[in-house]
């Protein structure tokens, strides 16, 4: 967990007995440590796919590379079996967090896969997996690139990147581009807001506008702050699509001259003004929970924030891209009823208050 680069404040990260000063740190921090092999070949081909007669869909790694940026992005998709030219079906695009791959998440790409929606999960290499590996004395070093300006730019480019690989692919067909979120975690959350229209300004005054105009709904897992970048309200002002916003009582990030809490989360969530928006707050649970991890939880609880953020995600991803229509609490009656328990709160876009979890009085 680090901050990123691109607005003009200063924080500082003690990681052990060594003090990180990052001069200008932009958006923020992210989890998911799941192995990776980022492989590099030519734009829009496919490496192996994998595939379980259990499951209703398949995995494709895509070794891409981006030509134009001198930049590997290697890519898994879940697609879904049903997927076809006459039948072609939504494409969920996802974020990962700092230090995670395109193996991670897969608790929501093979889900979503099975649910009718594609998922694809780029890798950003310069804040991916590697930034665990290497000489333990460079780690600081490591991360100061990885939460730099010109690296939370370069995220959002190469989704952008992923997604048009596909739309030029023999995939094209089976995929409707007329039905494309953005998703991610944490830092990756940071990624889908600023491709669905946050502006943030660089270090050198410039406004920056990464917006994709493909993109029709994004999901916000343990989503972080922009930091120094003016009033969020300002920041968000331009992103109109509809927005899922996940977190939990426990979503905090802490770090020597540095903390972030859900409460950062829900600032976000009230500040999308234009966004038709929903927030889901889970009572138990931190920050990386949302990952593939088991964290300190412990292996049941995790297990249920898990399965209810993906069943949330898709019914959210459902409403919005195949029906567009705002979720309803019609649509979330069936969900609230199985996972009441691990609820806080449910802030729905027609209800005036939250919906609190009964057992909280």
């Amino acid at each position: 967990m680090i901050g990123q680069k691109l607005a003009p404040f200063t924080l500082s990260d003690k990681l052990g007995r060594i003090c990180v000063m990052n001069r200008r740190i932009f958006l923020s921090h992210a989890l998911g440590f799941t192995a990776s092999a980022a492989g590099l070949a030519l734009a829009g081909t496919a490496g192996r796919s994998l595939a379980s007669p259990a499951q209703a869909h398949r995995i494709l790694e895509l070794e891409l590379f981006d030509a134009e940026r001198r930049r590997p992005v290697p890519a898994r998709l879940y697609l879904p079996r049903r997927a076809s030219a006459s039948k072609p079906v939504p494409l969920a695009v996802f974020s990962h967090g700092l230090g995670g791959s395109r193996m991670g998440y897969s608790y929501l790409g093979s889900h979503w896969a099975d649910e009718g929606i594609a998922s694809l999960h780029p890798q950003h290499v310069g804040s991916d997996n590697a930034l665990w590996r290497g000489n333990p004395l460079e780690m600081v070093q490591r991360l100061q690139s990885a939460a730099g300006e010109s690296e939370a730019q370069a995220r959002a480019l190469d989704l952008r990147f992923a997604l048009d690989q596909i739309l030029k692919s023999d995939l094209a067909r089976v995929i409707d581009p007329s039905k494309i979120a953005v998703s991610g975690h944490s830092y990756g959350a940071n990624t889908a807001m600023l491709i669905s229209g946050a502006l943030v300004t660089t270090a050198g005054g410039d406004l920056v506008d990464l917006r994709d105009k493909r993109i029709r709904a994004a999901i916000l897992i343990s989503a972080p702050p922009f930091v120094g970048q003016g009033p969020i309200e300002q920041v968000l002002e331009a992103v109109s699509i509809p927005t899922l916003h996940v977190t939990s009582l426990g979503d905090t990030i802490n770090l020597p001259g540095y903390r972030s809490s859900v409460e950062d989360r829900i600032r976000i969530f009230h500040a999308m003004n234009q966004s038709t928006k929903t927030l889901a707050v889970f009572n138990t649970g931190g920050h990386s929970i949302f990952t593939d991890r088991i964290t300190s939880s412990g292996p049941d609880t995790s297990a249920r924030i898990k399965a209810a953020t993906r069943e949330l995600c898709t019914i959210f991803l459902k409403r919005s891209l195949t029906q567009q229509h705002p979720m309803t609490t019609e649509d979330t009656s069936q969900w609230l009823l199985r996972h009441e328990g691990l609820l806080d709160r449910l802030v729905m876009p027609q209800t005036a208050s939250a919906i609190r979890n009964s057992n909280r009085g």
